[in-house]
């Protein structure tokens, strides 16, 4: 299956943002209780299937030289490496950006916070004392655009 990776220069929160969160408010992330149509901080992508459905998310708000990001599959496509699609585009945009470290806070109220600790443990990222988990991002890599699972 082709994903496509695609820039929001406008972002705003829309019902397939909600729709992708599923069961997850999104107060748990920040984001408060966005209205329909409103505009969002920090930079968005959108994970579209090969029928142009979003089934996923990525945000990254970068500030002093690291980048917090955000990662969201929808529920229906959770477990075939739409995440990892997302991160990984997440890192190459950080790096195009010439950006340190990218960082996720897994809220401690996450159903699933171990789960999503462990997820990104694996991928590379190391606790810190203030409950960050750090990624140093690779330098030269190349932006992401159109990719496959």
């Amino acid at each position: 299956m082709t994903w496509q990776w695609i820039a929001e220069h406008d972002p705003r929160w829309d019902q397939d943002k909600a729709a992708a969160l599923g069961d997850l408010p999104p107060t748990l992330f920040g984001l408060g209780h966005p209205e329909v149509g409103r505009p969002l901080g920090d930079a968005w992508w959108r994970v579209e299937d090969g029928a142009g459905s979003p089934i996923g998310y990525g945000r990254l708000d970068d500030t002093w030289g690291d980048a917090e990001i955000l990662i969201i599959s929808a529920p229906a496509v959770r477990g075939s490496g739409v995440g990892v699609f997302v991160l990984e585009n997440l890192e190459r945009e950080a790096a195009t950006r010439q950006l340190n470290y990218v960082y996720n806070v897994v809220p401690t109220r996450h159903p699933e916070a171990e789960a999503v600790r462990d997820w990104l443990t694996r991928r590379g990222f190391s606790a810190t004392e203030v409950g960050e988990l750090r990624k140093k991002v690779a330098s030269g890599a190349a932006p992401g655009g159109a990719s496959s699972s």
